[in-house]
């Protein structure tokens, strides 16, 4: 999935630079016996890394569609891959397309002649979404599979029907005209499952609100760091989650965010909400992913995470991503910090 911040391509930077710390403390605890908490964990990428190295990750985001993918990627295991699963695919992937929500507000065919028409998807995908979005809700209230096999299904057409979007990458605007792979059909692919020993878990609630409840060894951040919601941009996806038939508005299709809208996209409030954070922080190592272009300077955090034990930075150049080739930017590659704090 193209999103916005996925730490996929830094994974390597990452488990190197904590490893190096842990290595530099003389940690010899087993994997296994430690608990990584990722609570901004976007689409998981770090998460299913962590799982796979055997960690007891704990991992967390604040929309709803992430928190199914995480569900998925961290509390499933081979138990999911069976002969009656892929036969539920194969259903999916058969059905004919209906006339659904997604169909109605976010395809040109579905908003002809309204005040805003949307072109998010072809007419045939939007369809075909919606099919494959209401049977999966069908099973679910049958009981005909379990919650994990829900967030099993749900989060694969997530991820799939995000391949076909007529977008430049994010939600926030549509293309005038079809792009070329949105134009191909539909199809539903397993999300992958990741393999992991230890107990994992997922949660589903704003940062500041969990941070007083968790606690562990290593708690891994990686905030926003601009003014741009994740909420907004990633909209579509969220209603294809919920599939709440919510009130839609403006240009985009916008549903009400008003519980999503996150402080660490705020200049004003950021460094107060991030203080707010390590303070309550209840694990021995707070590492935090941050860019040189972020709204905290690098001083202020280097300040307050000084407050509370050790500190050191990792940093790397990595190329910037755009969503789209109108935005001004002042460089091609921008630098990611990794900030580290041993707490006392």
């Amino acid at each position: 999935m193209n999103y916005i911040g996925s730490k996929y391509s830094l994974i390597g930077f990452l488990t190197e630079s904590i490893d190096k710390t842990l290595a530099s403390h003389k940690e010899t605890r087993a994997p296994g016996d430690m608990v990584f908490a990722d609570l901004f964990a976007g689409t998981g990428a770090v998460s299913a890394a962590f799982r796979e190295r055997g960690y007891r990750v704990v991992a967390n985001d604040i929309q709803y569609f992430s928190y199914i993918t995480l569900r998925h990627l961290l509390e499933n295991g081979a138990e999911v891959d069976t002969p009656r699963m892929r036969a539920r695919f194969d259903e999916l992937n058969a059905l004919p397309g209906c006339e659904g929500f997604l169909y109605r507000h976010y395809t040109a065919g579905g908003t002809a002649g309204a005040e805003h028409c949307r072109m998010y998807f072809s007419d045939e995908n939007g369809k075909r979404c919606d099919a494959m979005r209401m049977r999966i809700e069908d099973w679910k209230r049958a009981g005909e599979i379990t919650e994990g096999e829900y967030a099993y299904l749900l989060a694969s057409l997530i991820n799939s029907i995000d391949k076909y979007a007529n977008t430049a990458s994010v939600y926030g605007a549509f293309l005038k005209q079809l792009k070329r792979s949105a134009q191909r059909q539909m199809v539903l692919t397993p999300m992958p499952i990741i393999s992991g020993s230890a107990p994992c878990r997922a949660c589903h609630a704003d940062i500041l609100s969990l941070i007083g409840e968790v606690s562990g060894d290593i708690l891994y951040l990686d905030p926003p760091y601009n003014t741009r919601q994740y909420c907004t941009n990633y909209h579509l996806l969220e209603t294809i989650a919920r599939y709440d038939d919510p009130a839609v508005f403006g240009k985009t299709g916008l549903r009400e965010y008003a519980d999503q809208k996150s402080v660490f996209c705020i200049r004003d409030r950021v460094e107060e909400a991030f203080a707010r954070l390590i303070d309550q922080a209840k694990f021995r190592y707070v590492f935090l992913s941050y860019n040189n272009e972020g709204l905290m300077s690098f001083d202020t955090i280097e300040k307050i995470m000084r407050r509370h034990g050790k500190y050191k930075v990792y940093m790397t150049e990595y190329h910037r991503f755009k969503a789209d080739n109108k935005r001004d930017a002042k460089a091609d590659n921008t630098v990611e910090y990794l900030h580290c704090l041993t707490k006392a």
